[in-house]
């Protein structure tokens, strides 16, 4: 998924300048040649490729000023990077902003080498979702099943969300039977599954090998079924709502699916969170997750639900909240995370031999993250992980403490547009705009 840059320079360049550039351009392909395909220089006005992501200016000089009407004929995103360093030099700032006021274009001034990099990777993933990049879903009937009342809420299911995606992302969202799914895990043998298993490193806590296996041979279907089908970037599973379809859930697959190919997932077959991860995960390549956001301002809606009594006592209720997911924190791969066990099930919705995962990513700075149900705007809540909570017996063994960074929470309830919600490791609101500009999202930071 490398971006197709097209390099491009200004007119009136003297010798000197056509060697700068020429070595400027060196260093970029150098810098960036894992996220970017370097083209043929050509001089600013050529014809521009369907093909092309961006231009790229390794070199700007005096010329562009007198250069409005060739420069206003680009109609794809500009990239300037003509440091030494990979980034844009501070004494094109006067340019770059002549280009963005005086010719409208949309151009990238990246000042470190990692946003670089960010711009560059949002660049290729959405012309490669743009090319008909395809998600895998396990599902039947969805919100037919276990607590129907809750999930025949949920607008990932409808078709008109699914068509809302795929038009707007240029991607496929193919369904194949969870039932079936579940027909051929069950029919593989436990020796098969010890086969596959076979130096896997996945720390168990009170599983019996038996329950494991179940995991491992559901693992082996899902792979199997993506084999088939062919060129998969995420999948995920109707998992609660259709747990009766199921002797474990799939918690240990999409563990190691990412661990193994870097396949993302997604839980309860929400579309709207994989393609939000999609997008998010192969821009910045930081650890992100899904769980589920319970601010304190819900109030006893959240505590019913979670089966506890009272929030964590903290100073400033209101802009806190937290996250929970199946019973633990939520699942991450065990390369996010500074502790990762699999457990036995904690809610009652799946069967008594399914399993889950009680992890935790370290404390800290992180952005919670999610694409509105429009398909035109991204939402970023700036928080931080604070600690880790337990209630023992309850629905919540073990959550996350967050606190809302802004001390916005009644800002946040109004603007929350699902309970599911990324959780973005790091201080990284800089990225995650410069990766909604690639896509031409409007956004909200809260």
């Amino acid at each position: 998924m490398r971006a197709t840059l097209l390099p491009m320079y200004l007119p009136g360049r003297n010798e000197r300048e056509q060697e700068e550039f020429i070595n400027q351009l060196a260093i970029l392909e150098e810098l960036y040649g894992q996220q970017a395909e370097f083209l043929s220089p050509v001089p600013a006005g050529e014809t521009i490729s369907a093909q092309v992501d961006a231009v790229v200016f390794p070199q700007l000089i005096g010329s562009a000023f007198e250069a409005k009407d060739i420069l206003s004929r680009i109609n794809i995103p500009i990239v300037v990077l003509t440091s030494q360093f990979g980034t844009v030099e501070m004494w094109d700032w006067e340019i770059v902003s002549f280009l963005r006021e005086e010719t409208g274009l949309t151009v990238f001034s990246p000042y470190t080498v990692e946003l670089a990099k960010v711009i560059l990777r949002a660049l290729g993933s959405k012309r490669a979702m743009g090319d008909g990049i395809r998600f895998l879903m396990f599902q039947d009937s969805p919100g037919e099943g276990m607590q129907a009342g809750i999930f025949k809420r949920f607008y990932w299911w409808e078709q008109a969300c699914t068509a809302r995606m795929e038009e707007a992302f240029g991607i496929k969202i193919l369904y194949r039977s969870y039932k079936e799914l579940n027909e051929r895990a069950q029919a593989l043998s436990d020796e098969q599954a010890e086969e596959v298993c076979a130096g896997w490193d996945v720390p168990l806590c009170g599983v019996s090998r038996e329950n494991y296996l179940k995991a491992v041979k559901l693992y082996k279907a899902v792979k199997d079924t993506m084999a088939e089908v062919g060129q998969i970037h995420g999948v995920g599973a109707n998992c609660l709502n259709e747990s009766f379809l199921s002797e474990t859930t799939p918690c240990l697959a999409w563990n190691m699916l990412y661990e193994k190919d870097d396949i993302i997932w997604v839980c309860e077959g929400d579309t709207v969170t994989m393609v939000s991860k999609f997008i998010v995960y192969n821009a910045l390549k930081r650890p992100t997750m899904m769980t589920n956001i319970y601010p304190f301002l819900v109030g006893m809606a959240a505590l019913k639900h979670e089966k506890i009594d009272t929030f964590p006592d903290v100073s400033n209720p209101d802009h806190h909240a937290l996250g929970v997911h199946c019973g633990y924190f939520g699942l991450a791969p065990q390369s996010f995370c500074r502790r990762w066990e699999l457990k036995p099930r904690v809610l009652e919705i799946v069967g008594e031999d399914a399993l889950m995962v009680d992890c935790e990513i370290e404390p800290g700075p992180i952005i919670l993250a999610k694409i509105h149900p429009n398909m035109k705007k991204m939402i970023l809540i700036e928080a931080e992980i604070s600690d880790y909570v337990q209630y023992p017996g309850s629905d919540c063994r073990n959550g996350a403490l967050i606190h809302f960074k802004n001390n916005n929470g009644h800002q946040i309830m109004q603007t929350l547009c699902s309970h599911h919600a990324l959780i973005v490791k790091g201080e990284c609101v800089h990225e995650l705009l410069a990766l909604a500009q690639v896509y031409q999202f409007d956004t909200e930071v809260l």
